[in-house]
């Protein structure tokens, strides 16, 4: 355990300058990791070296501060710090009763982290894998919601028979919300879409068109676009939702929830307060390490009733907290921790900070590339996100030609950043949620850029 100690603490001291990509790709490292399962163990230390050594080249560094592909945060010290403990007690945090530890950090940082959301606080939560799955949990605690106020109980009787369920979402809604319904046996193609506009938030004033007043509803609403990091009205939302009998608003916020933190911020997320239940990440902004997402649903007792298990040999103490009644999981690592430590070594003014210098930073690489001919920024910068369109000087094919520039960046080994398509344009998607990431970081990326493009 020393001696991984020293390795996590050379790799983390080098972060900042290593090539930020991969530089091996898994087969060629399982060839020189693999071969025949050993008949005789072999020495820890060995081991740990061995893979350390043999690893190091298909290691990403998605923790540093020049990386800024997929919504990825970094890992605060105080986070890294308490997951090494968190793997050295080894608790279960599925009930109470296996670690009274686990469950009163899961409680304070439960506490803590609704008061700093501005969510209602007495809101149930789980610390689930991440918002993924968070909108799976509040997805289920919504089922459960309009389903039982139409008289029917569907974790004991199913969806056979059961009346259907109305599920309404933006039309550029993440690929895990769809995910979700597909869990829960709600389809992802049965869902109405209500059209978004150009920066991908949805046509609020379109809503009433999709809703049928007669069936249970539930609507999906994003804080934070995955491309351009654009908001869904909330509350013109919640206006259009207010007159449905039955009806519960869930919030797939993955990143952009974390908006409530700051006052500069604060309007995106404008009604989000009125919504039934929210998703978000703690492994992206609040930068705890993976893996560690949050759920929080406003009727506490739909969401264990969703969730929980009875079986005789479990010792459920019902004046504690058991967690696994707040998420999909039962045994499962104790993720109160992390955020716990990630908290307490930030304050609340530590978050604000980082979220409100991040967002300066997207909107310093957007001021930078945009001042360049033949770089477009195609999103308006609202939050962290950022996205590039290079055209060529020649009037060549603009897609191609970005994503080549991409593809020469990310050989480099300066930066990392990711492709996607946007309103039909190839672009780079630049996501900064990084705590470590300085102005210096994303003067050396532009330049990186403006290099792999010959500007």
């Amino acid at each position: 355990m020393r001696r991984a100690s020293e390795l996590a603490l050379d790799f983390l001291n080098g972060l900042g300058e290593r090539h930020v990509g991969a530089q091996i790709d898994a087969t060629a490292l399982a060839g020189q990791l693999g071969g025949p399962l050993p008949d005789h163990g072999e020495d820890p230390v060995a081991v740990v070296e061995q893979m350390a050594r043999v690893l190091d080249p298909g290691l990403v560094a998605s923790a540093g501060p020049r990386y800024f592909g997929f919504v990825v945060g970094g890992a605060l010290p105080a986070s890294v710090a308490a997951d090494w403990l968190t793997s050295a007690w080894s608790q279960n945090s599925v009930l109470h009763a296996l670690s009274p530890a686990a469950a009163a950090a899961e409680l304070v940082a439960a506490s803590w982290m609704l008061n700093l959301l501005d969510l209602p606080p007495d809101a149930g939560v789980g610390f689930p894998t991440g918002a993924g799955l968070g909108n799976a949990v509040g997805l289920a605690a919504a089922r459960h919601g309009v389903l039982a106020k139409a008289g029917w109980d569907v974790e004991a009787s199913g969806l056979y028979g059961a009346p259907e369920i109305r599920v309404v979402i933006g039309g550029d809604a993440h690929s895990t919300l769809l995910t979700a319904l597909q869990y829960l046996g709600l389809g992802r193609e049965r869902v109405v879409r209500v059209p978004a506009d150009e920066q991908g938030r949805m046509r609020a004033d379109l809503l009433p068109d999709a809703l049928d007043h007669s069936v249970p509803t539930i609507v999906c609403i994003q804080a934070g676009n995955v491309n351009s990091g654009a908001f869904d009205p909330a509350d013109a939302v919640a206006d259009a939702v207010a007159g449905h009998p039955n009806a519960w608003i869930h919030v797939d916020g993955a990143f952009g929830l974390w908006a409530n933190v700051s006052p500069k911020l604060r309007h995106l997320v404008a009604g989000v307060a009125r919504a039934d239940s929210w998703a978000t990440d703690a492994h992206k902004w609040l930068n705890v390490g993976y893996d560690c997402g949050f759920v929080a649903v406003r009727d506490a007792t739909a969401q264990r009733a969703a969730m929980s298990t009875r079986a005789p040999y479990l010792m459920q103490d019902h004046d504690q907290r058991d967690g696994w009644e707040f998420v999909l999981d039962s045994s499962r690592r104790a993720r109160g921790f992390i955020v716990y430590a990630a908290l307490r070594s930030l304050g609340r003014n530590g978050v604000r900070e980082m979220v409100e210098r991040c967002c300066a930073l997207a909107r310093r690489m957007a001021e930078r590339l945009g001042s360049v001919e033949g770089v477009e920024i195609l999103n308006d910068v609202v939050l962290n996100q950022v996205l590039v369109r290079f055209t060529p000087s020649d009037g060549g094919d603009g897609d191609a030609f970005t994503r080549a520039v991409m593809t020469r960046v990310q050989d480099e080994g300066e930066a990392w950043m990711g492709g996607t398509t946007w309103q039909g344009k190839a672009a780079i998607r630049i996501s900064i949620s990084n705590w470590s990431t300085t102005e210096a970081d994303i003067d050396r990326t532009v330049d990186a850029m403006l290099r792999a493009a010959g500007r």
